[in-house]
This record gives C-alpha cells, sequence and structure tokens, in this order.
C-alpha cells in the first residue's frame, strides 16, 4: 500500500522544502538588484515568477500528504514556516528593494520615502506572519462549525499572488516605475485583509468539486482558455478578482443579498 511506504510519506515534507528554497531563491535574486546598476528590473519579474512557481509545490503538498496518509502537525509546522519564507518575507523584500531601485537613480528618496516603503513593506510582513501562527494554533483544535470551503481572511499564497502579478504585469509593459508608491500600499492592504474575518472561496477545494459540477467546469475552462490567449492580462485580473471578492461579498452579506456563512480562521489545507 502506498500510504505505509516510508520512504513515499516523506514526499510532501520535501515538496514544502522545495517551496521554502524558492523563497530562499527569490530573495537572493531580488538583493541582487539593490546596488547592482547592471541588474535591470527583470531581475525582479524572475524573483515574482519564482514565488508564482513555489505555489505548485505549496498545492502539491498537502495533496501528497492526503493521498500518503502522511499528514502530521510536524508537516503543518514546516508548511506554515515555508509559507512565511515565500509569501511573508520574499514579496516584502520585493516590494522594498522595487521601490528602492525605481528611485535610486533620480534621488527622489528621502529617509521618510524609506521609512514609509520600508514600513508599509512591514505591515504585509508582520499580517502573514500573524496569520500563520493564527492558522497553526487554529488547525490543531478546528471549532465545532468550521466550513472547509471558505477561509477566514485572505490566504497567504493569494497576497503574495497579487504582489507578483503585479509586478510581472507592469515590468511586462515597462511601467513598473509607476507602482513604486502604489505597490507598497497595496502590500499593506493585502496584509489587512490577512487577518480580517472577511470570507475568501477555499480555490483548491473548489477546483477539486469541478469535477462534480457542470457550472463551475465551464468557468474553469474559460478561465484557463482565457489565461492561453491572454496570460498576463489573465493572471493579474483573475488574482485580483479573488482578492477583492471577499471585501465585496462581505458588503453583500452585511445588507442581506447573500446568506452568511460562520467560517473559522482555521483550515485544512496550506494558506
Amino acid at each position: 500500500m502506498l500510504e505505509n511506504n516510508k520512504w513515499l510519506k516523506k514526499i510532501p515534507n520535501l515538496l514544502t522544502i522545495c517551496n521554502s528554497l524558492c523563497g530562499f531563491a527569490a530573495i537572493l535574486y531580488t538583493l541582487h538588484v539593490y546596488d547592482d546598476n547592471k541588474m535591470g528590473t527583470a531581475a525582479l519579474a524572475v524573483s515574482a515568477w519564482i514565488i508564482m512557481f513555489a505555489m505548485v509545490f505549496d498545492a502539491l503538498d498537502g495533496f501528497a500528504a492526503r493521498i500518503f496518509n502522511a499528514a502530521s502537525m510536524k508537516g503543518l509546522q514546516m508548511d506554515s514556516l515555508a509559507d512565511m519564507v515565500t509569501f511573508g518575507v520574499a514579496p516584502a523584500v520585493i516590494v522594498a528593494v522595487m521601490a528602492h531601485r525605481m528611485k535610486e537613480g533620480d534621488n527622489l528618496f528621502t529617509p521618510k520615502d524609506y521609512i514609509l516603503i520600508w514600513g508599509v513593506s512591514g505591515v504585509y510582513l508582520g499580517c502573514a506572519a500573524l496569520r500563520l501562527a493564527n492558522y497553526n494554533v487554529k488547525a490543531m483544535s478546528p471549532p465545532k462549525n468550521y466550513d472547509g470551503n471558505y477561509f477566514c481572511g485572505l490566504p497567504s499564497p493569494g497576497g503574495a499572488a497579487a504582489i507578483c502579478s503585479a509586478i510581472i504585469f507592469f515590468h511586462s509593459y515597462g511601467v513598473i516605475k509607476h507602482i513604486t508608491y502604489g505597490l507598497p500600499l497595496y502590500a499593506a492592504t493585502l496584509g489587512l485583509l490577512m487577518i480580517s474575518n472577511i470570507q475568501y472561496i477555499h480555490v483548491g477545494r473548489w477546483l477539486f468539486s469541478v469535477r462534480r459540477n457542470k457550472k463551475r467546469l465551464f468557468i474553469l475552462c474559460a478561465l484557463l482558455a482565457w489565461t492561453a490567449t491572454a496570460p498576463l492580462y489573465a493572471i493579474i485580473l483573475i488574482v485580483n478578482f479573488y482578492i477583492f471578492s471577499g471585501p465585496v461579498m462581505a458588503v453583500l452579506r452585511s445588507i442581506g443579498l447573500i446568506s452568511s456563512r460562520s467560517v473559522s480562521a482555521a483550515a485544512t489545507s496550506t494558506e
């Protein structure tokens, strides 16, 4: 039996380590940009792509743990630590270094500017840490009213995807300088959404339900077709649609247009 093979049970943790190595690589690559004039802004986009690729490992480790019956508290802790590196530290570093690199030639940054940029980047980082710590505590003892189809607050990979997709999109069109101030503020907003009580659809479980739901299957096929024809526009719009779907749905619930749900901050898969 696959689930009884001790070597196969190591696969989920190996995938988690690959996730953290992607975050480490993104940080190292980004730091080359800080004082190296030869390194263009393309390095920032490469780092963003590395983080986006890490989400594959982040999704596969939980899937592998279920397949091989290898779920454990050790795996839970490792997953959150890896997510902290890849989806917490790495995006915050990219945002701070990007702001420094964009203004370096113009000498427009003052000490106050750096305090602002580093401060809002720190908000994102701190909120990611708080969310993941809260996730670990809640996951150890899930409450009775937990609805596994929803997250309470924005998942940390979602916040990282929003930052990285913006960097990739604006770099591709040569206008990344235009988000020098906007992206750090957006990052801080994403951080606050992470620790909020706003409900977000559990994308992984939504995807697994596609085969049983023709409407969702049609939506998925349409999104894949759109991504294949216009990947940059599709990625940034899909990611940000997900980001804003939470607050919009919260408003609709508050005015009674849709039914409310009871959702806990705990989750049974990666955040």
